[in-house]
């Protein structure tokens, strides 16, 4: 069914002669609009700073700059540059009309105007702005989409070839073919289950399970899982992997498979980063009192002071041009802490004491899952 686009809004006036009982005003606000009121230029510009409204309306002549100069720099403005600017002038001058579109205004009412004709202009000019916003955020939904299906699909597809191209080297051994035929198998029906996911909900807030029912996992359940994963994809790259789920009991409330979806982001960034002959350390610890703590931390170079600030916003790379970086899309990190913030976790990042990154996941206590939650 399509959505029905509102054709009221926002509106902006600016005259010189602003009584707020105007008839002007009345006539807008009795139409639905809201109405924001400026006296002069410097007016229209600061309001414009604070807020972008959906349409401008603006009453020449005014004092200060003329309309055309506010026409031009509302049109520059970044919160007004694509929105519509009506001009209304009592001049029937063809030259001074043509200026006026060249300045940005995309229509003008010749006072003293018909009621009916000003509403349906802006009627007209409003309905096309708001449709357009509309299908602005239609298209970056699905770019969001599409980020987040590539890098959900990233991490197990990696597996996938890992596993492939061991089993392809001719020192293979052969007591490792089951596990990487193992690796092969899981991780595919992963990216399967990632892709029947996306397609039946067509939303990634829509697969969510019922918000009433608390999850809970093992935190052993997870280090796990992740050693299993990849225990021999760090080997090949010579890093060691250490496990301690000594507090592998632990409980966390979180679905399963979001929080090994988020450990995955932590390990493979140290894939990317630890140096070859380092370690990787992956563990359950005690937290702030009612949370629990899954550390990752190596003894790679670390994060440079300059780049912190960035490591969680979307799409910052390290090096955008090393091997490493070319492979990521900058998303891991910032969804990753999305998911524990919505989680009513932390994700956060240190320097690890005499060198190296560490990465910690803190998230409330939760009691135990059910005995299938192994499965």
């Amino acid at each position: 069914m399509p959505q029905h686009i509102a054709t009221t809004g926002h509106i902006l006036l600016v005259s010189s002669q602003l009584p707020s009982d105007s008839s002007l005003t009345q006539l807008l606000q009795s139409s639905g609009h809201s109405v924001l009121l400026a006296s002069n230029a410097d007016s229209a510009l600061a309001f414009a700073g604070i807020r972008s409204p959906d349409l401008v309306l603006i009453d020449a002549p005014l004092p200060g700059l003329t309309g055309m100069d506010l026409l031009a720099a509302l049109h520059k403005h970044p919160n007004t540059r694509h929105v519509p600017l009506i001009f209304l002038t009592p001049e029937h001058n063809p030259q001074r009309l043509l200026h006026a579109f060249d300045s940005g205004a995309v229509d003008y009412i010749h006072k003293p105007f018909a009621h009916e004709e000003l509403l349906a202009r802006v009627r007209v000019h409003m309905q096309l702005k708001l449709t357009r916003d509309r299908l602005e955020q239609v298209a970056n939904e699905r770019q969001q989409l599409v980020n987040l299906v590539a890098h959900d699909l990233k991490n197990p597809l990696t597996s996938v070839l890992f596993a492939c191209e061991m089993l392809e080297q001719p020192n293979c051994k052969p007591e490792r073919t089951p596990r990487y035929l193992q690796i092969i198998n899981e991780s595919t029906h992963e990216a399967l289950g990632y892709i029947r996911g996306y397609l039946e909900s067509q939303s990634p807030a829509a697969s969510q399970p019922d918000m009433s029912i608390t999850p809970s996992t093992h935190l052993g359940d997870t280090l796990r899982w992740l050693a299993s994963r990849y225990e021999l994809q760090l080997e090949a790259n010579g890093v060691r992997l250490r496990v301690d789920d000594a507090h592998g009991n632990a409980c966390v409330a979180i679905r399963r498979e979001v929080l090994r979806q988020v450990g995955e982001n932590l390990v493979s960034n140290a894939l990317k980063y630890a140096r070859a002959g380092g370690e990787l350390e992956i563990f359950a610890r005690a937290g702030t009192p009612g949370y629990w703590q899954l550390v990752a931390q190596d003894r790679g170079p670390g994060i440079p002071d300059n780049f912190q600030p960035l490591l969680f916003k979307p799409f910052q790379r390290l090096h955008a041009q090393d091997s490493a970086s070319v492979a990521s899309n900058g998303l891991g990190l910032a969804l990753a802490r999305q998911i524990i913030v919505s989680a009513g976790g932390r994700l956060w990042y240190e320097d690890r004491e005499g060198g190296g990154a560490r990465f910690t996941i803190e998230l409330p206590e939760a009691g135990s899952p059910p005995a299938n939650e192994y499965a």
